[in-house]
């Protein structure tokens, strides 16, 4: 039990608090551990006490260079200590994927705050929750870093809702997903793009790898040049201009029109054919089945993904350097597969770095 504690408490990296004052004016206050200028620019710009439109986001959360960001804001009532201090935001930077397990230990945060007014009473609850996994109070509610696994985390977004919005075209998500394409999502509402992009990853369960999701990004320079380093991602966004920079993205969603475009640069790789259409079919067929769950419709795919690797296999041969699979291009010619799928298992194989250089 102290070792699953141990290792869960290893992933909290720091926390912040930012204020808006009674002049309207946003101060990045206080954090723990201290933080780097960049970091702080960062998740000021991520906090929606920043934004001109003034609309209050409750919790938004995003990743930038492996570093995950929890952000809760609330309106300060006249009730509370706080007497100069219309609005404030509580930070959480870690190195896990957890939406729901931040969101409750932020929520906690900001009600110390509010009672106490000082960031001394915060400290003492992140530090029991860093050290302990645990922090409990009969007033500010309790929180158990034990209660929130990843697995819950990631099975949290919805399938079967992108599959109502968009039908068979589900299909190319999934495609671009196993090519480890680049994926830009766009929406005005900060909420949409999360509950959207963070679903994704889902459709590859195989990897279990939500590090290629940016699910809150901005068109800035240093965010855009993390993301440049990553092969294939998942990046959402709240400003249309995005849709300008196809340098950005093989696959552009646009949420808001329920529109899928594929860039002209990476039609090819993304040529849909027979296998394509019988994994849309069996992707829409078990979403629209009112008796599956969530995770039975993440079965059914994995288990679709799974019978693609096992195509693959045929013709895939042990390399004498460390016994690594490569993919024998010949063999795969010679089977004479259809152009689409032929394609498709090509770039696959090289998505899996299963090719000979």
């Amino acid at each position: 039990m102290a070792a699953v504690v141990a290792a869960d408490t290893q992933l909290m990296l720091g926390i912040g608090l930012i204020e808006k004052d009674t002049n309207g004016e946003v101060l990045w206050v206080w954090s723990y551990p201290s933080t780097t200028a960049s970091l702080r620019d960062l998740l000021l710009r991520k906090c929606c006490l920043t934004d001109e439109n003034k609309l209050l986001h409750p919790f938004v959360f995003g990743q930038y260079r492996r570093t995950w960001f929890y952000i809760t804001t609330v309106e300060v009532p006249d009730s509370s200590i706080l007497k100069k201090v219309t609005h404030f935001s509580i930070v959480l930077t870690a190195k896990d994927f957890n939406p729901e397990k931040y969101a409750a230990f932020t929520r906690i945060l900001c009600r110390i705050y509010l009672k106490y007014g000082s960031p001394v009473k915060m400290m003492e609850s992140y530090i029991a929750v860093l050290t302990k996994g645990i922090c409990q109070s009969e007033e500010n509610g309790s929180f158990f870093s034990k209660d929130f696994d990843s697995r819950k985390a990631y099975l949290a977004g919805s399938i079967k809702d992108i599959v109502s919005q968009f039908g068979m075209e589900t299909v190319i998500l999934h495609t671009a997903l196993m090519l480890k394409k680049r994926i830009v999502v766009y929406h005005p509402k900060i909420e949409a793009v999360q509950e959207f992009t963070r679903t994704l990853p889902a459709l590859v369960w195989h990897r279990q790898d939500w590090t290629i999701l940016h699910s809150y990004m901005h068109l800035h320079a240093e965010e855009l040049e993390g993301l440049q380093m990553c092969t294939g991602y998942i990046a959402g966004f709240v400003e249309l201009e995005v849709s300008n920079r196809p340098d950005l993205y093989d696959v552009f969603v646009n949420l808001a029109d329920s529109e899928i475009t594929i860039a002209p640069l990476a039609k090819e790789t993304m040529t849909m054919g027979k296998l394509h259409k019988e994994i849309g079919q069996l992707i829409v067929q078990s979403a629209e089945d009112p008796e599956k769950s969530e995770s039975q419709v993440i079965q059914d795919i994995a288990l679709k993904t799974k019978e693609i690797f096992t195509n693959l296999a045929p013709f895939s041969e042990v390399s004498g350097d460390g016994g690594k699979i490569i993919l024998s291009v010949e063999a795969l010619k010679q089977k004479r597969f259809p152009p689409a799928t032929e394609n498709f298992l090509y770039h696959l194989a090289a998505a899996e770095q299963m090719l000979k250089i």
